[in-house]
Parts: C-alpha cells; sequence; structure tokens
C-alpha cells in the first residue's frame, strides 16, 4: 500500500510555469514506476508523463513533450513534474499514480494507487 500526496498546483498566466510534487508514504517508493495524467472538465483522464522506478526512462504525451519534466528523487519518496510554457489547454485537475507492475504505464489501468490531485488553472 502507498498514499500519494500531490501538491504545487495553482492559477498561472499562460506560458508560465508550475513545478507539481507528488509524495509516497509507505511501501518502499522505488518499487513503483510513477505517472502523472490529468482530467479536465468534461473530458477523460489522460496521460501526461511517467517515470521508471529508477527513473531510467521517461514517457510523455505528446502534447507535453518539450515542455514538461518527470523526475523523481527516491530519498525522497517525491516525483516531480516541472511544467513550462504552460497554454490554457493545460487547464485540469493533475493527478500523480504508481504502478507495481512494470507494464506500459501510458495507460491508467496499469496503476494501483492514485492521489487526490491537484488543480493546474492556466489563464490566457
Amino acid at each position: 500500500q502507498v498514499q500519494l500526496v500531490e501538491s504545487g498546483g495553482g492559477l498561472v498566466q499562460a506560458g508560465g510555469s508550475l513545478r507539481l510534487s507528488c509524495a509516497a508514504s509507505g511501501r518502499t517508493f522505488s518499487a513503483y514506476d510513477m505517472g502523472w495524467f490529468r482530467q479536465a472538465p468534461g473530458k477523460e483522464r489522460e496521460f501526461v508523463a511517467a517515470v521508471r522506478r529508477f527513473g531510467s526512462s521517461t514517457y510523455y504525451a505528446d502534447s507535453v513533450k518539450g515542455r514538461f519534466t518527470i523526475s523523481r528523487d527516491n530519498a525522497k519518496n517525491t516525483v516531480y513534474l516541472q511544467m513550462n510554457s504552460l497554454k490554457p489547454e493545460d487547464t485540469a485537475v493533475y493527478s500523480c499514480a504508481a504502478a507495481i507492475a512494470a507494464g506500459e504505464i501510458v495507460s491508467k489501468d496499469d496503476y494501483d494507487y492514485w492521489g487526490q490531485g491537484t488543480q493546474v488553472t492556466v489563464s490566457a
């Protein structure tokens, strides 16, 4: 079992930056692949970025590639999402998730634990 708590969301103007954090507690953090997903009002939850358990590989949705960076610090039990050049279409609730099995990790179905989410709002 692992508990996930996100922080760092807020209101930012287009072109601005935010850094989201997801703190994990419970089982050994390095036992999980970690991902970020987002859900905008009236839309399905979508994949944003993911990182393998020891940070060896990262994955990004095409819509955020080159603007967002996922990283993790296993010593601090934390995964980060640095978001630059934000656009109004990035507005959503961002949630982190943990996956036990080393699957595809770009699908929400691959994840076992979820945080409550943090709101990101980008104004035009």
